[in-house]
This record gives C-alpha cells, structure tokens and sequence, in this order.
C-alpha cells in the first residue's frame, strides 16, 4: 500500500561475511569490471533511493560498478518492473518493492536462495523469510519492515486526574489498551469537547476507511487479532472473509465509528497520513500507526504533542496480538544480464540496513532493532518488535489477482460497512462472493 511506500546501518561492512562480498572486494574483479555500470529502480523520495544514493560511491570503489538509480512514484515501480519483465528487456538490475507485488511480479524474479544463509535467517523476523518467499523459492531480501503499533498521548494517561476520572467510570487504572475492550473504553473516555464550545474536539482515536489499501491492513490486523488464519482465502483458494473473525473485526471498527462514535466523522476519508495529522496537531488521544510514524511524532518541529508521546504493542482481541506488516524487498528480475554482480548489490546493501533506520525509522534485521532500541528518538523498536514476533503477526495472502481482490472487494466492504449502507456480515458476504468470482471459484 501507498504508505508502504513512504516508509523507509553499516553493521558489518565490506567483506566480512559473505564469500560473494569478499569476491567483490577484489583488485582483479574491480579491474574487470571497470566502467560497468548497475542499473537499479525504486520509488523517487524513498527510503530506498536515499540508501542508494548514499552507497552508491562505495559500491563502485568495492567493485568498479557504477550504481545508475531510476527514481519513479510509488506505482510506477510496480508498472515499470512488471512492462520490463514481460518485454524481458532487462532494463533493471535490482528493484525495491512492495510485498503487495510479488504474487503478480514473481514469475520474472530471479532466485537468490543462496544469500539467504542461517546467518542471515537469524538475524530476520520470520514473517520477513516468508513475505519474500514464493514456491518455496527466495524472490526477495527485505530492507524494511513495519506494522501497526499503539501510539498514544503519554502526558493525558499520566495525568492523575484522568486517571481518577477513568478509574471511577469504568473501574480500573488507565493505562495503554492491551485488548480490544480496554481500547474502546480508553477512546470513549478521551473523546470530548475540549474549549467548552459544543463541538467534539478531540477523538480516543481514528479508523482508517479511505478508498486505499490501508484501511484493508487496518481490518486484517483486527481480524488476525480476532483468530483469523489464514487470511482472506483458504487453502482451497475460497474466501475467508465473511467468516466469524472477520465479521467481528469490521464491526469492532464500524462500532468505534457509528456506536461509540470516538472516531472522527470522516473517517471514510482517513487512513494513516490523515490520522497522523490528527495526532500531531492534539486532535487524538490515540492511534494504531505504523511504527515509524513515532518518530515525527517526537519531533517539536513536526508535532505539537512531541515530548508527550508513548508507544505499545499493537492491541490484541480474542486471539492475541497480530498485524499484517508491511515490508519491502529488493528483487532482482530474471531478464537482467547482470545477476552476479546484482546479487553482490542486494548483499551490499543488506549489510547497510542500518541506513534504512536513520532514513525511515525502521529496517529489516533484528540486531539493528535491538541497537536502536535502546536510544530514546527510537523508543517504537521494542513494542514494533514485540508486534511483528506476536503469533497472530501474519503477512497478506500471495495471490496474483491480490490488488483486483483488494480494490473491488475488501475497499468496497469496509466501506460499506463504515458508512452504515451494510452490516459487517451483509458486507463481507457480497466480498465473499466477488472475490471468488475473482478467483474462478
């Protein structure tokens, strides 16, 4: 999804680790090489294109390559690596994507199982191992990850008065929701009238409801949360989604909204950047943001609560915690005449990750987590971390007709839903239907 893509070091740099490194650092190979050039695409302003331009010199002095960057929007990573791959032009070397892509990008990757070694395994949530496997083959090593976590208001919930206030209408100690209850009862407290004026103008939280794929990983998190697994289809290539978990999932979100109303009116015109906005301008005690977001947050120039800002794990329903994360890979397509040499990039740059957490405020291995972690500016890591290991914490379905699924029938439902045209079941049958009509069910 499009935030996703606006997400976004050197651990153990040079020729340490990996025998393709050392054989990059090669007088010999450099000589060879000389006046080559590596051509790479990601999305212009990203997190990806910033660790590239930084590396870019060093990658040319350790092998004589010189790094060529191609910087498009968002989408246009996906349409300009799919045109090429179906031309089989070869244009692009190495690319950064979207998990979202693979199912329908990933019979024109090439294989890299061979850096996927126990050492880096190790050192790589799970889930990432996962999201970038496809038939059993490695298509992608990731560069970031990031999910939902519960960012919040820390200078209101330490306030001894609301804290009194809390206790003594729902009879136990404010603190950060862990469970689907104590985040409902913590939002409806939190939303009021502020100045006295009559209007509502601060909301518990918000519900993502914009016509984009951030309000569907918002409802499959509070699905995985509710015992959903796998998610959307089953094994069988049915629909899922009009099942228990996730008919519960939508209507805790549409109870937020038109029940409890703690949730801005037009929420079906929010989704993460909108939500944010709100939160740093004063306007929310509360939201479940991807992790990276806390960082602006603590930023006085960006934020008017910056200094009051607390950060947990995502919230749990009947079955625990669990988000759907939202992680980017470098790739390489299988139309490149350069496969070596770009398998010695992907390396390179894995080696780097830690640039991706001074550039985004997340990255992919688990050690530079944990370095970070311990630095106040970088105080999400833990409760991210804590999430992303959470045993509901699964990755989107890899089906090729993915985002036709998305956008014509999980957007339409939540939707739906939200606005009070449907119930949540009502929804999630007519979703049901249309997305095994998608799949030739």
């Amino acid at each position: 999804m499009k935030v996703q893509g606006k997400m976004w070091a050197a651990i153990l740099a040079g020729c340490m680790v990996f025998s393709l490194a050392l054989a990059g650092c090669s007088s010999s190979n450099s000589a060879q090489t000389s006046g080559k050039s590596l051509t790479i695409l990601v999305e212009g302003g990203s997190p990806a294109n910033t660790v590239a331009t930084q590396t870019a010199e060093e990658f040319k002095q350790k092998t004589g390559y010189e790094v060529k960057i191609e910087t498009v929007p968002y989408i246009g990573v996906y349409d300009k690596l799919n045109a090429d791959i179906k031309a089989k032009k070869g244009s692009y070397d190495v690319a950064t994507i979207d998990i979202l892509w693979f199912p329908a990008l990933a019979k024109g990757l090439a294989p890299m199982d061979d850096l996927m070694t126990d050492n880096v395994k190790n050192d790589l949530f799970p889930s990432l191992i996962d999201g970038g496997t496809v038939d059993g083959k490695v298509l992608g090593m990731p560069v970031w990850t990031n999910s939902k976590v519960l960012l919040y208001r820390s200078d209101l919930f330490e306030d001894p008065k609301e804290q009194e206030a809390f206790k003594a209408q729902f009879g136990y100690d404010l603190k950060p929701p862990a469970t689907w209850e104590q985040y409902r009862d913590t939002a409806k407290f939190f939303t009021r009238d502020t100045n006295k004026d009559g209007v509502t103008d601060m909301y518990g939280t918000s519900v993502f409801g914009m016509n984009n794929g951030d309000s569907v990983a918002s409802w499959l998190d509070h699905a995985a949360q509710a015992g959903a697994k796998p998610l959307v289809v089953g094994e069988d290539n049915k629909a899922l989604v009009n099942t228990e978990p996730y008919v519960k999932a939508l209507d805790f979100l549409t109870t937020l909204l038109n029940k409890d109303k703690s949730v801005p009116e037009g929420a079906l015109n929010m989704a993460s950047s909108e939500t944010s906005e709100m939160f740093w301008n004063g306007k929310l005690a509360m939201m479940l943001a991807w992790g990276h977001f806390f960082v602006p947050s603590s930023d006085p120039a960006k934020s008017k609560v910056a200094g009051k800002v607390g950060v947990a794990p995502m919230i749990g329903g009947e079955s625990g915690v669990g988000v759907v994360p939202g992680p980017w890979y470098q790739v390489i397509p299988s139309s490149s005449k350069q496969q070596d040499i770009a398998k010695q990039y992907v390396q390179f740059i894995y080696e780097k990750n830690e640039l991706f957490m001074k550039a985004l405020g997340v990255a992919a291995r688990k050690s530079v987590f944990e370095k970070y972690g311990k630095q106040p500016e970088y105080a999400h890591l833990n409760a991210l971390q804590a999430t992303l290991e959470a045993p509901q914490t699964q990755n989107r379905p890899i089906l090729v007709h993915w985002n036709e699924i998305e956008s014509e029938a999980l957007v339409p439902a939540i939707q739906a839903a939200l606005s009070g045209k449907e119930s949540p079941q009502a929804a999630l049958d007519q979703a049901a239907a249309t997305i095994n009509e998608i799949q030739g069910q």
